[in-house]
């Protein structure tokens, strides 16, 4: 892991870019919290210098709980290099989207399926790299999406004890096996009128989940219009489950 830029926010927060290998992030750590810190890892749906804004916003948050944060960029993603058959695939369901036809599951499987397999083994090994440093501890959290990466870092990866999953993005029907194997406690955020995102199977991921304590917070309006007490109450699970 290499660092490229080091800021201090005005709230006291680190901020960090880094590499490692060809894969770009962020870490934030809080001002004053115990040493070594807890960590969440933040998911997003890519594009990292895009999705910034709220993905500090969610850091600065987390670091008022004492937690550090950490992000990647996904593969295919951002300023790394394009995958044709993703970007296809991509295409193929915004396609679908605007003109208002069912997204077929084959188009699900394309997009998110390879992006699950090559982004997970990249974050099992920023986690690695995260660990090592002095200032990072545990216990660890993932937060955000996409879910169905959530999904299977729940299931292959030890280290994380609780998820918070935005059910903002389509999940693949293979994947609804791995869902059962689910046994971390999660909160799942949905949002109820999200215009790209398929309602019915986001209510039956969150039944298909094995996990003894689940909690569904769904509230009204669009995909970006996440309220306020949402962020604070996944805050509250990640510090009941973290610290």
């Amino acid at each position: 892991m290499r660092f490229t830029s080091e800021q201090r926010l005005d709230d006291g927060v680190l901020e960090r870019e880094f590499t490692l290998g060809e894969i770009p992030g962020i870490l934030w750590t809080p001002a004053s919290a115990p040493s070594p810190a807890p960590l969440i890892l933040m998911g997003h749906p890519g594009g990292l210098h895009m999705m910034y804004p709220r993905l500090v916003a969610r850091a600065r948050h987390a670091a008022a709980e004492g937690f550090a944060a950490a992000t990647i960029e996904l593969p295919g993603s951002g300023d790394r290099p394009r995958v044709p058959a993703t970007e296809q695939a991509r295409a193929d369901l915004r396609r679908a989207l605007e003109a208002g036809e069912p997204v077929d599951d084959e188009i699900v499987d394309r997009l998110v399926l390879p992006l699950v397999d090559k982004a997970v083994p990249e974050w099992r090994v920023t986690l690695d790299a995260l660990l090592a440093l002095p200032e990072i501890g545990g216990p660890v959290g993932y937060s955000g999406g996409v879910i169905a990466i959530g999904v299977r870092l729940a299931v292959v990866e030890p280290r994380i004890l609780a998820a918070g999953l935005f059910a903002g993005s389509f999940v693949p029907r293979a994947m609804f096996e791995e869902a059962r194997q689910v046994t971390i406690p999660l909160h799942v955020l949905l949002q109820w009128d999200d215009e790209g995102n398929d309602r019915q199977m986001a209510l039956d991921l969150f039944d298909a989940f094995g996990s003894k304590e689940k909690t569904l917070e769904a509230n009204m309006g669009g995909h970006t219009g996440v309220p306020r007490f949402a962020g604070e109450a996944a805050n509250k699970f990640f510090t009941r489950h973290l610290k």
